[in-house]
C-alpha cells in the first residue's frame, strides 16, 4: 500500500535534486569530509536549483510545498554519504520557526535569503550545562524598552560557523517560572556582542560545522523576539514535533543506505571462491537487516503523512525518534561485522556510517528522553 502520494511536481523536483546532488555532491562529498567543511558556495548552489526551503511560501520565494519535499530532500541527501550540508536542519527545523512566528516585517528580512541561500540558518537551545533540559537554560536576555540584552553562551551548536542568524533560545532572569521565562530571538551574525567559538572536533559528522556560542552584553532589537514574550518553551514545543520526525526521517534513510551498501559488497565479495551472499548465515542477516530497514520507512511515511494532515503525533514521533536511530547505529555495527577487514578503512563508506549513526540517539533530544516523553504521554 503506497502512503505518501508524490505528484508530478514531486517527482519533477525529486529528478532535478537527484541530477544536482549527483553532479554537484557526491564528487566532492569526500573532500569536505577530510576538510570538515563545506564551502559556503554549496549553500547558495542548493537555494539557486530551489531545493531549500521548498515549504516556504511562494511570496517569500519559496515552493510553497508540503513537507513531502522536505523527505525528498533527506532521502537524496543520504545518497551522497555526506552530513555537512545539513540542508533538513536549515530548511525543516530552524527556518519554521521563522515562517510561523515571525512578524510579516522580519519574514520579509530574512525569508527569500533563507531560500536563496544566502543565509544560512541554527537554532541555539544547548548550552554547557543545560542539554536536554531546555528550561534549565541559563543566558539571559532582558527586555528594556525597544533593546534586548543577551548574556550566556550555546554549545553543539550545528552549523554554528556558518550560520548567518541564529534562532536563540533565552530566559528572562526576573521571572521565576522557568517554562515561562524563556522567549526566542533573531541574532544575526556581526551583531556586536555575538561571537562564534571554535569549530567543535566530532567524532562523526565531520563536514558538518558544530561550534559555540558566545554572548557578551549582545543587544538586538526586541522586534527580533518570536512570538510573545515568555513564549518560548511553548513555541520549541510546537516545533519540535517537525524536529525529531527530521531525525527519524534521516536515520531512516540511513538505515536504506547502510543495508543496500552491504547487499552490494555481499554479492561482490567472494571467499573460498563463491559470493559471501551463498553463505545461509550472512543471508540470514541481510535480511533481518532489510526488514528492520523497511519496517523503519514504513514507520516514518505514516508519520509523514499524519504530521502532512496536522495531527498530534508526539507520542508516535518520540518513539520513532529512538527507535529508528538506535536500528540505525545496530545495522552499521552489524555491517562492519560482515564486511570485515575493510570496514575499517577510511575509504569504506562503512566506517564514516558507524561514526555518523552513534549520534543520532544524542541530539534533538536524547533517546531517553525520547521514552520518557512518550511515557508521560501515555500516562504512565
Amino acid at each position: 500500500m503506497e502512503i505518501l502520494k508524490y505528484s508530478e511536481a514531486h517527482r519533477d523536483f525529486q529528478k532535478r535534486l537527484r541530477a544536482f546532488c549527483d553532479q554537484e555532491i557526491q564528487p566532492q562529498a569526500d573532500r569536505w569530509e577530510a576538510e570538515h567543511a563545506v564551502p559556503r558556495e554549496m549553500w547558495r548552489r542548493m537555494g539557486q536549483g530551489g531545493f531549500l526551503c521548498p515549504s516556504v511560501e511562494k511570496q517569500y520565494g519559496g515552493l510553497g510545498g508540503d513537507f513531502l519535499y522536505a523527505f525528498i530532500v533527506a532521502e537524496e541527501l543520504s545518497r551522497t554519504w555526506q552530513t555537512g550540508l545539513a540542508a533538513s536542519l536549515h530548511s525543516d527545523v530552524v527556518v519554521p520557526y521563522i515562517e510561523a512566528f515571525a512578524s510579516e516585517e522580519l519574514k520579509r528580512k530574512y525569508l527569500p535569503g533563507c531560500v536563496s541561500g544566502d543565509i544560512v540558518t541554527a537554532v541555539a537551545m544547548t548550552e554547557p550545562a543545560a542539554g536536554s533540559d531546555l528550561a534549565g537554560m541559563q543566558t539571559t536576555a532582558v527586555e528594556a524598552g525597544d533593546t534586548v540584552t543577551i548574556n550566556g553562551s550555546k554549545t553543539f551548536i550545528s552549523n554554528g560557523v556558518s550560520c548567518d542568524l541564529v534562532v536563540l533560545a533565552a530566559k528572562d532572569p526576573a521571572v521565576a517560572d522557568k517554562h515561562q521565562a524563556v522567549s526566542l530571538y533573531l541574532v544575526g551574525a556581526g551583531t556586536p556582542g555575538f561571537k562564534k567559538g571554535r569549530r567543535l572536533e566530532k567524532m562523526g559528522w565531520h563536514s558538518q560545522d558544530t561550534a559555540e556560542l558566545f554572548f557578551s552584553d549582545c543587544r538586538i532589537p526586541v522586534a527580533n523576539r518570536l512570538g510573545a514574550h515568555g513564549g518560548g518553551f511553548f513555541l520549541l514545543m510546537d516545533k519540535l514535533q517537525q524536529e525529531r520526525l527530521a531525525c527519524a526521517m534521516g536515520a531512516a534513510l540511513a538505515s536504506e543506505r547502510i543495508v543496500e551498501y552491504v547487499i552490494d559488497f555481499c554479492k561482490r565479495t567472494k571467499v573460498s571462491g563463491k559470493p559471501l551472499v551463498r553463505s545461509q548465515a550472512v543471508q540470514f542477516a541481510l535480511v533481518e537487516m532489510a526488514a528492520e530497514a523497511r519496517i523503519g520507512r514504513t514507520f516514518v511515511e505514516k508519520l509523514i503523512a499524519d504530521h502532512m494532515e496536522k495531527k498530534s503525533i508526539v507520542v508516535e514521533v518520540s518513539m520513532a525518534k529512538f527507535w529508528t536511530t538506535d536500528v540505525t547505529h545496530r545495522l552499521a555495527q552489524r555491517a562492519l561485522d560482515l564486511i570485515g577487514p575493510f570496514g575499517t578503512l577510511e575509504k569504506c563508506p562503512m566506517a564514516r556510517a558507524f561514526r555518523d549513526t552513534r549520534v543520532m540517539s544524542i541530539f534533538a533530544g536524547t533517546n531517553e528522553i525520547m521514552k520518557g516523553i512518550a511515557a508521560k504521554f501515555m500516562g504512565l
